[in-house]
């Protein structure tokens, strides 16, 4: 399927992960025309994150790659290629010193771990973003009595949930008083921290790290000193759109900057992490790094009025229209990551409410709105609270359909650009 350099590949796609897959698929079915060239610097074959953190580090699944899909026959792949620098106006990207042409552009870059600052240069301290760090840190887990996981993000907190089943010794620090204080309020936060407390974390809050010291030595700000057989650092992420610093795209804190269709410039669109896009319906931008959101995105590329879509495909909103949801695998990371989010999109969408003066409803999907809200506010009801987490169920997609007035998940505004027109 090679295709000579000088001649434009009707779609480059930049990012093999979740949205970068999904639009590949979407754009091939709605009838795009091919070929389309997919480029990533991951050496794997494109699979599924949630994994990394849940079934993989608990050791209860193999050591490969979960594979997302296959992708069409009419894609290119190419893998370990890393885009250098790109020029919108002439239509080409650079990877390794090679010019692409091409005449549409999905910029699906995804994002990095940030580094944990003050750390000796050969100090071992693990970071989980693709397959390659899971399988460096699967490893060391093997051999580990004893873990500090620094951070209390989604990442973080299921890292921590896993190491803890398999029977390491862990400790998870973080400067918020309860885990995700400040992105899911307290109340959230408590119940988290019961979530893995009860999983058998310690949890050492409102301190920070002050240094890490070769091997595995870390130093609190409060004076204690830690030396674990194995440190995960998961203190973030740097979303990759650096890249097009410098073009005629704006990049706001490593984010795209896109409207509602997460269209970022004519002909080029983007997706996932380094997405930061309008959202009609709360009329401001709301990135949120959840996998779920990747797919959704990429198929909101896909083209709405391609051969046998008709006027209702049309019509349909992008991949923003959902919220998170829950990721519904077994025991306490799953929940813990999944109910998280979905809190998260809960709190966003009562707040909503509350400012334009309307009451939140719990909308066509009642049910799954009020054991989200049990969680939030307090109140178990019926098959809420903690039964549904040991249970491991998690929420279904529609739980967060939309961020909005009421959480109804509205679909308002014109149909997006057709990429194949």
């Amino acid at each position: 399927m090679a295709q000579h350099s000088s001649t434009p590949f009707p779609l480059v796609i930049v990012g093999s992960g979740p949205a970068g897959v999904s639009a590949a698929r979407a754009y091939v079915d709605a009838g795009g025309p091919g070929p389309v060239l997919m480029l990533t610097s991951d050496v794997d074959h494109p699979y599924e994150r949630p994994p990394l953190s849940k079934e993989l580090l608990r050791g209860t699944a193999e050591p490969e790659p979960t594979v997302l899909e296959d992708l069409p026959d009419a894609v290119e792949l190419r893998r370990g290629v890393t885009v250098t620098h790109a020029d919108l106006g002439a239509r080409t990207l650079w990877a390794a010193e090679e010019p692409i042409r091409f005449e549409r552009l999905i910029l699906a870059l995804g994002a990095r771990p940030v580094p944990l600052p003050d750390v000796e240069a050969d100090a071992e301290v693990h970071l989980l973003r693709s397959f390659a760090d899971a399988r460096r840190l699967v490893t060391s887990a093997g051999h580990a009595r004893s873990a500090v996981v620094v951070g209390s993000g989604f990442i973080g907190c299921e890292a921590a949930a896993s190491l803890a089943l398999r029977g390491v010794e862990t400790t998870l620090v973080t400067p918020d008083e309860v885990p995700q204080q400040r992105r899911l309020g307290r109340a959230a936060g408590e119940r988290i921290a019961e979530w893995l407390t009860g999983a058998g974390v310690t949890l050492r809050t409102g301190v920070r790290v002050s240094g890490i010291e070769a091997p595995r030595t870390i130093h609190l700000d409060d004076g204690v000193t830690l030396a674990p057989d194995l440190i995960l650092a998961a203190v973030g992420i740097e979303p990759g759109g650096g890249l097009l610093e410098g073009t005629e795209l704006t990049v706001h804190e490593g984010r795209i900057v896109a409207d509602e269709h997460l269209a970022a410039a004519p002909g080029v669109w983007v997706a996932g992490d380094v997405a930061r896009a309008h959202h009609a319906v709360a009329g401001r931008p709301i990135p949120v790094e959840h996998w779920g959101d990747g797919p959704r995105h990429g198929r909101g590329r896909r083209a709405q009025r391609g051969p046998h879509r008709g006027r209702r495909a049309g019509r349909r909103r992008p991949g923003l229209r959902a919220g998170p949801r829950g990721d519904g695998g077994p025991g306490v990371p799953a929940a813990v990551g999944g109910r998280a989010r979905v809190l998260e999109h809960h709190r966003r969408a009562h707040a909503q409410a509350r400012r334009v003066g309307r009451r939140p409803r719990a909308g066509p999907h009642g049910g799954a709105h009020r054991r989200v809200h049990s969680l939030v506010h307090g109140r178990a009801g019926p098959r809420g609270g903690r039964a549904d987490l040991q249970r491991g169920r998690g929420l279904r997609a529609r739980a967060g359909a939309g961020v909005g007035p009421g959480c109804r998940g509205r679909r308002p505004g014109p149909s997006r650009p057709c990429m194949t027109d």
